[in-house]
């Protein structure tokens, strides 16, 4: 039996986004192995049912997660957490560095609005936190090919690709591991109506898209609204649903407004087009896709695509929806090579709009459909994806070069601190600029709840904290 920490930046309950999911069942499968496993959040935690014990450790509280570090034997971490807590930074346990989500590409998009400035910084600290996990970290976990590929290139610029870890491991499989998002091995069962009958302007009969997760500026959902709109001319019952709109853990991004823009502009909001102004709890998200004929991703033409992992598509081979997806990510590859839909082109309503037709109203094309997603999703199950780790704790090593490349070498001697006075007034300027007053209210009623939380759970012996 290992002692495994698992760390996580996202918030923990009923509504959770991808990391929190992903930890979530590390976690819960890790467990399972019979190893004893605490999750900490650094965000938000609503007491819900575990087999594991959960924490609440807020940024810079680095006492109670040093106690955590000190029980631990290995610890996987994920985001910033490397940059909130100098313990986790100096620990000399077995750390692996969950980087299924490349920050600082992400960023490029994410950030693109900002003054050039401020953009700059932005990218330049995700890719220092990103250096630092690469250097210090005894295995590192990608998403797909793809990503391995790309940070093996960085791995080598930062002198990780060297005669000890190559040695007798010539693939570096033991330093980076392709470890993709996964999905229960229980299939989804509906527990409630969702969309048909519920949601004004949805009947029982109509054709139903699902846009699963939620809506950031990185996607494009003007092309596929655009697609729709064309769509309803010739088929009028088809219905495009997006489910999520309000990130637990991230301001409402403006591709929302503008989306809801588009629709009123063309006249299918709130007829053909429809936004879920919440975000779906992570245990009713079967209800959504159950409901659904067809799961839709679309997407631009840039980096961030090209090392993307959609987990939204993992939701809908779950839920054995046949897909329609923009090309050029490692899913719209998945897509078209083993028929689970169709894949497009990227900013072509038109190519959009026929694919979805053919899709929703072809039954041959999407009976084959189906059928390839049911073969398909059993290589996506937790058990299978999860056992690069598994097979880790159970036996875990230190990275062979760990002597060799100086930790410091490439990082800069001055952080970005990720908690105290100069972070929370840069996070105040953030919310402001995004959401306005109310987004700063909501986020200041957040950290007032969490750091109570913590205050006493701190207070509390470990074994109550279990659930």
């Amino acid at each position: 039996m290992t002692r495994v920490l698992v760390v996580t930046s996202d918030p923990i309950g009923r509504r959770m986004a991808g990391p929190a999911i992903r930890t979530w069942n590390i976690c819960r499968r890790l467990q399972q192995e019979g190893h004893e496993v605490r999750l900490v959040t650094t965000s938000t935690l609503e007491p819900i049912p575990a087999a594991f014990e959960l924490h609440l450790v807020p940024p810079g509280r680095h006492r109670a997660f040093g106690r955590l570090e000190r029980w631990a034997e290995v610890i996987v971490f994920q985001g910033h957490a490397m940059s909130m807590f100098r313990t986790l930074r100096r620990s000399r346990k077995r750390l692996v560095a969950d980087i299924y989500d490349p920050m600082n590409i992400e960023q490029l998009e994410q950030a693109k609005t900002r003054p050039m400035r401020e953009y700059i910084k932005v990218v330049s600290d995700r890719t220092e936190l990103l250096n630092e996990q690469l250097l210090r970290a005894d295995l590192l976990l990608a998403a797909s090919d793809r990503q391995r590929l790309f940070y093996l290139g960085q791995l080598a610029g930062l002198g990780r690709v060297n005669p000890l870890t190559y040695g007798d491991d010539p693939d570096l499989a033991r330093l980076l591991a392709v470890v993709p998002f996964g999905m229960t091995s229980e299939d989804p069962v509906a527990t409630g109506p969702a969309m048909r009958d519920v949601v004004p302007g949805i009947a029982p009969d109509d054709k139903i898209v699902l846009w699963a997760g939620g809506l950031y500026d990185w996607f494009d959902p003007h092309t596929l609204i655009r697609a729709m709109a064309t769509l309803a001319e010739r088929r009028p019952n088809v219905r495009l649903f997006f489910q999520g709109t309000k990130h637990p853990g991230v301001p409402v991004m403006p591709v929302v407004a503008s989306s809801i823009v588009l629709a009123r502009e063309l006249g299918v909001l709130d007829s053909v087009v429809f936004f879920n102004d919440s975000w779906v709890p992570y245990d009713e998200r079967q209800n959504y896709l159950l409901e659904a004929d067809l799961g839709v991703s679309t997407h631009g033409s840039h980096l961030e695509t090209t090392l993307a992992f959609r987990t939204r598509i993992l939701d809908y081979l779950w839920a054995g929806l046949p897909m329609v997806v923009t090309q050029g990510d490692s899913f719209g590859e998945l897509v078209a090579r083993e028929g689970l839909g169709e894949a497009v082109p990227h900013a072509d309503p038109d190519a959009l709009a026929d694919a979805l037709e053919r899709v929703l109203f072809d039954d041959a094309v999407a009976a084959d459909a189906r059928a390839a997603v049911a073969r398909v999703r059993e290589r996506f199950r937790w058990e299978v994806v999860l056992q690069p780790l598994v097979d880790y704790v159970a036996a875990p090593w230190e990275a062979p070069d760990h002597a060799l490349v100086p930790r410091e070498s490439v990082v800069r001697a001055r952080r970005v601190k990720h908690w105290g006075l100069r972070h929370d007034w840069r996070r105040f300027q953030h919310y402001l600029r995004e959401g306005g007053l109310r987004a700063v209210g909501t986020k200041v009623g957040d950290r007032l709840r969490a750091r109570s939380v913590a205050v006493r759970s701190e207070a509390e012996p470990p074994s109550s904290r279990g659930a």
